[in-house]
């Protein structure tokens, strides 16, 4: 057709659904009118788990572990928001091996810092290290490319400060690629994902939409991806206030995010065709694990791919987010066996 206009990257396709079913905008009124101040109080705390009133900030750099070599560098995602982010080469020199590191919420590229008190403390009083994470792929002889996504450490704000836990940030992995695609020694690397919590969401929804960006990636490490109506559902149990789902998807409707239906990875999965790695905490106190995460595996294409399960703790941040900083053996095996 003439002046046909092609929408690529068009964020949804109709689906002939509500976002919000008329049954459950009647339950989310209903809620409202008898939930008391103190449980709806918890209600908009959960609601902040996606539009906080704090960032993560680069408490450690890669001189905190004596890599050397590494720069500043910065790049527009595909819808222009600016990204902040290091380029750090491999120990004794730049490699032909890259591993693109995609951070969790609530963290930067840097990790977390609930050790140095309010805010961060408020959401977990732990430190998560991902600078020694960097390290050990550096020694291991891959350059590494880490960077903050929107709305987080020292990248560009957007979309009124709401997370869409991959639903708008897949813009920022496809940034991230089109900056690796067109540098002069980037490009002439292999390319491995490492693409953990809402940075593995974003990155689905990145493959979902641009598999033809993705092709040339050798494997992909998936830890701790969510399902956020998982998370929710077990938040919400913690702190008694389940019988308000409804008016939890209402109040995140109106604070410019998505619902607990729409933030699912496993909407995102069906183009995932290069090996997988992804480890979660079995017994994590904040998801519904391990149904939850085995439910996303299973969706997953890939001919090659591994769930090992993170056992004896339910601490998502403790243990799960520090597994590779403190156990790095399987995961450069992974890369190892893809990449070399």
């Amino acid at each position: 057709m003439e002046n046909q206009i092609h929408l690529a990257g068009a964020e949804q396709q109709s689906t002939g659904k509500p976002r919000i079913s008329k049954e459950n905008l009647e339950k989310a009124a209903e809620q409202l009118n008898m939930i008391s101040p103190e449980d709806y109080a918890k209600i908009m705390g959960m609601v902040g788990i996606v539009k906080r009133d704090f960032r993560s900030i680069l408490h450690k750099t890669p001189d905190d572990y004596n890599m050397e070599g590494w720069e500043d560098i910065y790049f527009p995602a595909d819808d222009g928001v600016p990204l902040s982010g290091w380029y750090i080469p491999a120990k004794g020199g730049e490699s032909d091996k890259l591993i693109i590191f995609n951070h969790a919420l609530p963290m930067s590229r840097a990790g977390f810092q609930g050790h140095l008190g309010e805010p961060f403390s408020n959401f977990d009083n732990v430190e998560i290290d991902f600078v020694i994470q960097m390290k050990h792929l550096t020694d291991a002889g891959y350059n590494v490319l880490a960077y903050d996504i929107r709305n987080h450490g020292q990248s560009g704000s957007a979309n009124n400060n709401v997370s869409g836990i991959g639903l708008l940030e897949w813009r920022d992995c496809v940034g991230v690629k089109n900056y690796v695609d067109n540098h002069p020694r980037l490009s002439k690397m292999k390319v491995g994902l490492f693409s953990q919590c809402m940075g593995g969401c974003s990155q689905y929804v990145a493959i979902h939409k641009r598999s033809d960006l993705f092709e040339n990636v050798t494997c992909m490490a998936s830890p701790l991806v969510p399902s956020m109506g998982a998370i929710y559902q077990a938040f919400s149990e913690l702190q008694g206030v389940s019988q308000y789902l409804e008016l939890l998807d209402l109040e995140l409707m109106k604070a410019g995010g998505f619902t607990r239906a729409e933030m699912d990875p496993k909407l995102f999965t069906a183009k995932i065709k290069m090996p997988l790695l992804m480890w979660q905490v079995k017994e994590d106190a904040w998801t519904k694990n391990p149904e939850d995460a085995q439910a996303t595996f299973d969706t997953i294409p890939s001919t090659e791919k591994e769930l090992y399960w993170i056992e004896n703790t339910p601490h998502r941040f403790k243990d799960g987010y520090n597994y590779f900083g403190r156990t790095p053996e399987k995961v450069l095996a992974f890369f190892d066996k893809h990449m070399k």
